[in-house]
């Protein structure tokens, strides 16, 4: 279906002269319009670009949109991919360096290293407040600045010798890392449509579930190095340091601030990609007024706490991820190939699954929720076989703790959900701080549920897992299916009933200028037009 071109053509409008500078958007009336106006500041950054290009590009063709859609895809989400998967073999290193001598030569624990784990979160939540930068400055230039920051304190990694040292690396990596996964959502906003987004957030996470198989391998070669006198876990930070910063370049000559400055676009495309984008999610591409109401809004809204809480109760079970190598040790009788074999197909079975539920989403359509309950039942049963199997049963244990490692697939489709389930970019932005803050908590709480006292069975861990983690959280997501869907029902039954939606008039000075109701950067409850995807 082609996009029509959104209309900027300027007019005389009888409506209120009023602006509304920090407050919602309200209606005005002319003789037969309902008319949103807000003032040109409070408007999408991108009217500019429409107003000069926009009238000089035709509607977009069934058949270029296809091209369009495959161009950005294959553009955005493997440039997305390669920052998050670097992202996340940045913050699991600690975890394959415990192969080395990393934990003897710094002093670490089993404790010590859930007490690093823990303050990393502690300065992932305190980062929390980055999300200022990502409102007042361009996604690119933010992400440049802290791609190159933790590339920084990658290779200061390398320089670790006792336990305060790793301590204050681990908090200021989760402090400078707290803004990542946000800002490539943003952008992945930014260029695909609100069914594309949904269908390509486990793909796009694929790259973090899959981080162990690179990052195994490079651990286990780093492990046979013999002739020279540095550590090996300190190779092993240099290389990893390498990688993150050869991303950093990338980022900083390829990453867009929004889709008017994407190099990879001609103009006619870019107007395009604004069009479907603002098209399907009804909501602004970037905005850069902070405004408060919306951050009252989100926090009124009941359905920030209810993401607020399955992000609470399913990250419980993160740490699983860090574990994974010190359980595959408390076994026994696994040689450092065996554990580097195992994550690594532990990772590969991770990415099929994010393959085969990008799949299903792009098959059939608003069908996120239910795809979440799935995809947490591997982790359910892979939990309860990791209780209930003998100990003795040294392949069947490995096999439940692998099959209980995919949930970063629901929670990928959660956060992304998250995001495109509300309008308005200041309250994007408060829903995903306030998401990532219970994120942090809970990940604050999980290492702690390793405790050494529990070892080898850590059956407390397991437990909450099972309970928290992958039975209640699921049922939060339901609720909120539900409570979107009823509010869906009603927003299509005015809409069938009401004629055309209203539009909206964007005013600079004098002069007022008719435009897309996207362009006004309302949230998903002041435009009654958004439908919530499911």
């Amino acid at each position: 279906m082609s996009i029509e071109s959104v209309s900027l053509e300027r007019q005389t409008v009888d409506v209120v002269d009023k602006s509304f500078l920090s407050g919602p958007a309200e209606s005005n009336h002319s003789t037969n319009t309902e008319y949103k106006i807000i003032s040109s500041r409070d408007a999408d950054v991108t009217l500019k670009f429409l107003e000069d290009h926009d009238a000089q590009v035709a509607p977009i063709s069934p058949e270029c949109e296809r091209k369009l859609a495959r161009k950005v895809m294959w553009i955005i989400v493997p440039l997305t991919m390669l920052i998050d998967m670097i992202l996340y073999a940045d913050k699991a290193a600690m975890s394959f360096a415990a192969i080395f001598t990393f934990f003897k030569d710094t002093g670490l624990t089993q404790n010590k290293y859930n007490n690093a784990n823990t303050l990393f979160y502690v300065g992932f939540i305190l980062g929390q407040g980055n999300l200022y930068f990502l409102q007042k400055f361009p996604v690119g230039r933010v992400m440049t600045v802290i791609t190159a920051l933790w590339c920084i304190i990658m290779f200061l990694h390398c320089t670790a010798f006792n336990v305060s040292g790793v301590y204050a690396l681990r908090f200021f990596l989760g402090f400078v890392e707290a803004i990542g996964v946000p800002a490539l959502n943003i952008t992945m906003s930014q260029f695909l449509t609100a069914e594309e987004k949904a269908a390509t957030a486990p793909i796009f996470y694929a790259s973090c579930l899959g981080v162990t198989i690179p990052v195994g391998f490079i651990a286990y070669g780093v492990l046979h190095i013999t002739s020279t006198s540095i550590a090996n876990w300190k190779i092993f930070s240099i290389i990893i340091g390498c990688m993150s910063f050869l991303t950093t370049a990338v980022v900083f000559l390829l990453y867009p601030n929004n889709p008017t400055d994407a190099k990879f676009l001609s103009t006619e495309e870019k107007i395009w990609v604004i069009r479907r984008v603002q098209h399907t999610t009804g909501s602004s591409i970037e905005q850069k007024q902070f405004k408060k109401y919306q951050v009252k809004e989100t926090l009124k809204d009941p359905i920030t706490w209810l993401f607020g809480g399955f992000f609470l109760l399913q990250q419980l079970a993160n740490n699983l991820t860090y574990q994974q190598n010190l359980l595959f040790e408390d076994i026994g009788g696994i040689t450092n190939l065996d554990a580097t074999l195992v994550s690594a197909a532990s990772g590969g079975y991770n990415v099929i699954c994010g393959i085969l539920a990008t799949w299903w989403l792009m098959w059939k359509k608003d069908t996120t929720a239910f795809s979440v309950v799935f995809w947490t039942i591997p982790s359910f049963v892979g939990c309860i076989g990791s209780i209930a199997l003998p100990w003795d049963n040294k392949m069947g244990l490995l096999a439940m703790i692998c099959l209980a490692t995919p949930f970063g697939v629901p929670w990928i489709m959660m956060f992304s959900w998250n995001v495109t389930s509300c309008s308005g970019y200041t309250k994007k932005l408060t829903r995903s701080a306030v998401v990532m803050f219970f994120y942090g908590i809970a990940n604050i709480i999980s290492p702690q549920l390793w405790q050494q006292s529990s070892a080898p069975r850590y059956n407390p861990a397991w437990i909450v897992q099972i309970v928290c983690s992958f039975f209640m959280a699921p049922v939060l997501t339901l609720i909120i299916w539900y409570i979107l869907k009823k509010r869906n029902s009603e927003r299509l039954a005015a809409l069938a009933s009401g004629g055309d939606p209203p539009l909206g008039v964007v005013q600079h000075g004098g002069e007022k200028v008719k435009v897309n109701l996207a362009m006004l950067d309302l949230t998903d409850l002041e435009n009654k037009a958004f439908i919530y995807p499911l």
